[in-house]
């Protein structure tokens, strides 16, 4: 006789978590969101289109997605090997430099951007270099792409970290033993096994540089048609009590972000599959 045990689970049902997973996620994402729709939608068409693509804005455009898309690329090729060379070798300061990794997570953003204006000004210690060679750093997109690129570094270097670690190192030894070159045994063994993790990263990358405020808003320099980003003329029309263009701005900003993102989970689950289909 077969005594059935009853498997138990120290969190709640299914239901009941999915019910409260749903829930908290109404309140904080969904309904700011719609509510944003909403007000976007109550706009005359012709208001609207004015809004979004009076040349101000449509510069504020240009630079966001600029300066996000070159960030995201340069942290993704020096995250890769910032993470690369913290999981694949031992050396002093290791976990010190693992842990700076996280800095731009616990520096408030407007410190972040205090501090880079000072180091990347005219005077400051690297500005200094750069300047009497004719390359402005601060106050220009430059600058801009500087403080996306700092506060991009760790949602590359996190998501590429464990899937470097479940590489194995054997894999590469049997790629250099069956005549790969390092070039061949890169492309063709660690980019394929990592592409998930690095497409994650870049995502993450390039949608926290979309809406970055705090640390940009001191070194752009903040002048229209030229270092203007999205958010902060979102932030101008808002204190204008232009609410109803602020809405506007932000909607072209949230339908171009979930855009992206849908790319690139595509992206994913295409990598993702094709690497099932290897195996």
């Amino acid at each position: 006789m077969k005594l059935a045990f009853k498997q138990h689970s120290v969190l709640p049902g299914f239901g009941l978590t999915l019910g409260c997973t749903v829930l908290y996620l109404s309140l904080v994402v969904l309904v700011p969101l719609s509510l944003l729709f909403f007000r976007s939608a109550s706009l005359p068409a012709a208001q609207f289109w004015h809004a979004v693509s009076e040349p101000r804005v449509v510069a504020s455009y240009k630079l966001t997605f600029g300066a996000s898309l070159v960030a995201a690329v340069v942290n993704v090729v020096f995250g890769f090997i910032v993470a690369w060379s913290l999981v694949r070798y031992r050396f002093p300061g290791r976990q010190l430099l693992d842990a700076l990794i996280d800095l731009p997570f616990a520096l408030p953003t407007a410190v972040s951007g205090i501090a880079l204006t000072a180091i990347f000004a005219k005077t400051g210690w690297l500005g200094q270099f750069f300047y009497p060679l004719g390359i402005q750093t601060a106050f220009s997109p430059l600058g801009v792409t500087i403080a996306l690129t700092f506060i991009g570094l760790p949602f590359v270097v996190r998501p590429l970290q464990p899937a470097l670690e479940e590489l194995d190192a054997e894999v590469e030894e049997a790629a250099a033993s069956l005549g790969a070159s390092r070039w061949q045994t890169f492309y063709r063994v660690i980019v394929p096994s990592v592409l998930p993790a690095l497409l994650t990263g870049f995502a993450l990358a390039f949608a926290r540089a979309l809406g970055e405020y705090g640390s940009v808003v001191f070194i752009s320099g903040n002048k229209a048609l030229q270092t203007e980003i999205t958010s902060l003329l979102i932030i101008t029309k808002l204190e204008q009590y232009d609410y109803a263009g602020a809405t506007a701005i932000a909607s072209v900003m949230l339908v171009a972000s979930f855009a992206i993102l849908l790319g690139i989970n595509t992206l994913q689950w295409w990598a993702g599959r094709g690497r099932l289909k290897g195996v």
